[in-house]
């Protein structure tokens, strides 16, 4: 009998050693909770990613064009834009001449980096060679493309 009565405090201990040593230790700090899914980085090495790196890198060009108004077409040239996988631009932009040191690097680092896109990720394209326009033309103060 003597056996038993030792046997329960002892047993009581453990118990209670166990189900202190697996309770969790919780934190009210927002740092430390899981973040939501739209909070999480971008995954550096997808193509969704580097595809959206490339419409970034487009609309700033986009944008830097729509800035100035068209009011004479001799002030305005053409560049290719982009490039297909197969060779030849995927299409062509007019640019103020004005800005012409700061579109073209622009236009060269989007071209280039949609080359390395596309091997990347061995795109394929419809290798169509894009109309090349033969100038510029003002229309509602805007540089329309002029193609034959």
């Amino acid at each position: 009998m003597k056996n038993w009565l030792i046997k329960i405090p002892t047993l009581v201990l453990f118990a209670s050693l166990t189900m202190l040593s697996c309770k969790s230790a919780q934190s009210n700090d927002p740092a430390d909770m899981p973040k939501d899914i739209s909070e999480r980085p971008a995954d550096e090495s997808s193509q969704k990613y580097d595809e959206a790196q490339l419409d970034k890198l487009k609309a700033s060009i986009e944008s830097m064009t729509m800035k100035e108004k068209c009011t004479n077409a001799a002030d305005w040239a053409f560049s290719p834009l982009g490039i297909k996988a197969c060779g030849g631009p995927v299409s062509y932009i007019a640019y103020p001449k004005k800005n012409e040191a700061t579109i073209l690097p622009k236009i060269e680092e989007y071209t280039q980096k949609m080359s390395e896109f596309n091997k990347k990720y061995s795109i394929t394209s419809d290798c169509m060679m894009a109309a090349e326009p033969t100038g510029v033309k003002c229309q509602g103060e805007k540089a329309v493309l002029i193609y034959p």
